[in-house]
C-alpha cells in the first residue's frame, strides 16, 4: 500500500492476562481506502477497531497515525482527525437528530464554549451529507434503524470537519488540514440488523463519501458480500492474527473462506455489479469449531 495513514506495527493486545485477543497483528491503511475488517466471532474485529481508533493501546508492538505512535498525540487530536460509529448506539436522554449530529462538534470546542452558528451550519451539512438533512427536527429514538445510522454517521462528519479550526491554506503548496491530516471513519457492523435496503444505503453512503471527500474508511463486518459490494481492500482476522490482507477479489477466494470461517462457498462475479458474490454450501468437514 502507498503513503499509510493507519499502520499497525506487530500489536499484541489483551484485556486481561489470561489471554491475548490480538497477537502479533502487523496491517496497513492507505489514505482514502476502503477497507474491510472480516473474521468469525471472537477473531478480534472489534478489538482491532479500537486499537485503530486510540481507544485502547497494544501491550506490544504500537499504533501509527500518519507516521506519529497514537501514545503520543493528545486525545483530543485523535478525535478530530479519526471517528468511530459503534454497532449501537444508546442515549440517556432524548436528542433531536440535529443534536445528535451537533454532539460531533465537541472535540473541537474549548473549555466551557458552547457551540455557535458555524457549528451548527457543519452539523447541518454532515447531515446533508448522509440523506438526514430533512429529519433534523425529529427526536433519533423515533428513527429507524438505518436512519438512525446514518446520522451516527453525519455525527461522525461533523466530528473530522476542520475547516473551521484550521482554514485552508496554500501556503507551500497545501490545500490546507485536509490535505496535511487523514480522515479516518472507523465502523463497527454498521449494518448489523439492518435490513437489505438499508444495507444498500449505508453501502452507498459509505462509497460516495470516500469518492468525493477522500474519506478514509475502515469497516468491521461479518457480511462477506457487504464487504465485496463496499471494500477495496481486506484484512482477514482468525483468533486474533491475520490471516491475509489485501485486495477484495483476492481474498475472497475459496480456500481462504474456508480456513477462516470453515465453510465451504461458491464465489461468482455479479454480472450487474462486476464484484463477488459469496455463497455459503456447506460447513467444511476439518472445520473448528469455536
Amino acid at each position: 500500500m502507498s503513503d499509510p495513514c493507519l499502520t499497525v506495527e506487530r500489536a499484541s493486545f489483551a484485556y486481561d492476562a489470561k489471554a491475548l485477543v490480538l497477537s502479533d497483528v502487523t496491517a496497513s491503511v492507505s489514505r482514502g481506502a476502503l477497507v474491510g475488517i472480516l473474521g468469525p466471532n471472537g477473531s478480534g474485529k472489534t478489538t482491532l477497531l479500537r486499537l485503530l481508533a486510540g481507544l485502547v493501546s497494544p501491550l506490544e508492538g504500537r499504533v501509527l497515525l500518519d507516521g506519529t505512535d497514537m501514545r503520543t498525540l493528545r486525545r483530543r487530536d485523535l478525535s478530530t482527525r479519526m471517528a468511530l460509529v459503534p454497532q449501537e448506539t444508546q442515549l440517556a436522554f432524548e436528542y433531536t437528530v440535529l443534536e445528535m449530529a451537533v454532539m460531533g462538534r465537541y472535540p473541537h470546542l474549548g473549555a466551557f464554549e458552547i457551540e455557535g452558528p458555524d457549528e451548527i451550519e457543519v452539523a447541518r451539512d454532515a447531515l446533508r451529507q448522509t440523506g438526514t438533512l430533512h429529519l433534523e427536527s425529529r427526536w433519533f429514538n423515533t428513527l429507524s434503524g438505518g436512519e438512525k445510522q446514518r446520522v451516527v454517521i453525519a455525527s461522525a462528519l461533523a466530528q473530522l470537519e476542520r475547516r473551521l479550526r484550521e482554514p485552508f491554506s496554500s501556503e507551500s503548496g497545501e490545500e490546507g488540514s485536509r490535505n496535511r491530516f487523514s480522515e479516518i471513519l472507523l465502523l463497527d457492523e454498521p449494518t448489523a440488523s439492518l435490513d437489505l435496503a438499508y444495507q444498500l444505503e449505508i453501502r452507498s453512503v459509505l462509497a460516495r463519501l470516500n469518492e468525493s471527500r477522500g474519506l478514509t474508511v475502515v469497516v468491521s463486518t461479518h457480511d462477506l458480500n457487504f464487504a465485496a459490494g463496499l471494500c477495496r481492500e481486506l484484512i482477514l482476522l482468525d483468533r486474533g492474527r491475520v490471516l491475509a490482507a489485501g485486495p477484495t477479489d483476492s481474498m475472497l477466494e475459496g480456500t481462504l473462506i474456508r480456513k477462516l470461517y470453515g465453510v465451504e462457498v461458491d464465489i461468482t462475479t455479479n454480472p450487474r455489479t462486476g464484484r463477488p458474490t459469496v455463497v455459503p454450501v456447506a460447513r467444511a468437514p476439518d472445520a473448528h469449531l469455536s
